[in-house]
């Protein structure tokens, strides 16, 4: 029987990248309104990233009685510049500190890769995210405003310089 605890790791498992994509594609539908071809924009990198993945890249599963049930990932941009992505929470886990704990590792998986910098990009309206984004030092580097994913967003980057 699996357990109802919490569970985050490193190591890809059959079933867990569909997780992912499932999550987001299901959640932002739900809680934002998003069409269905946010899922291939998650899902097209998504697929890359586990294809060619290398030490200077990490994704976390957040699981919880063998569902995948939040993820973030590391992704090089540049030799210097990586890219926090798919950071996702189902909203039973979300308020318990394991998104705050996720952009943490996340931080330091790239201070320990050698990466000078890392950037992500973000949805305007995404408090929480936001929040967890600018307590780790994250800033705000630029804004686009376009019709994607069936409505019509601020996309907001944000950039952490590592010391």
């Amino acid at each position: 029987m699996p357990s109802d605890s919490v569970h985050i790791r490193n190591d890809l498992r059959p079933g867990d990248i569909g997780g992912v994509i499932h999550l987001h594609g299901i959640l932002y539908a739900r809680e934002y309104d998003f069409d269905h071809t946010f899922e291939p924009y998650v899902a097209a990198p998504l697929a890359e990233f586990v294809k060619n993945q290398t030490d200077r890249e990490r994704i976390w599963i957040v699981e919880k009685a063998g569902q995948v049930m939040g993820s973030i990932a590391i992704v090089e941009f540049s030799e210097n510049q990586a890219q926090l992505r798919w950071l996702i929470l189902h909203p039973e886990l979300r308020g318990l500190g394991i998104g705050r704990q996720l952009v943490e590792e996340a931080v330091k998986f790239c201070r320990t890769s050698g990466y000078t910098s890392v950037f992500l990009w973000t949805i305007d309206f995404l408090g929480a995210a936001l929040k967890l984004y600018t307590a780790a030092g994250f800033k705000l580097t630029e804004t686009n405003t376009h019709p994607v994913w069936g409505r019509t967003l601020t996309e907001e980057r944000y950039e952490l310089i590592l010391d």
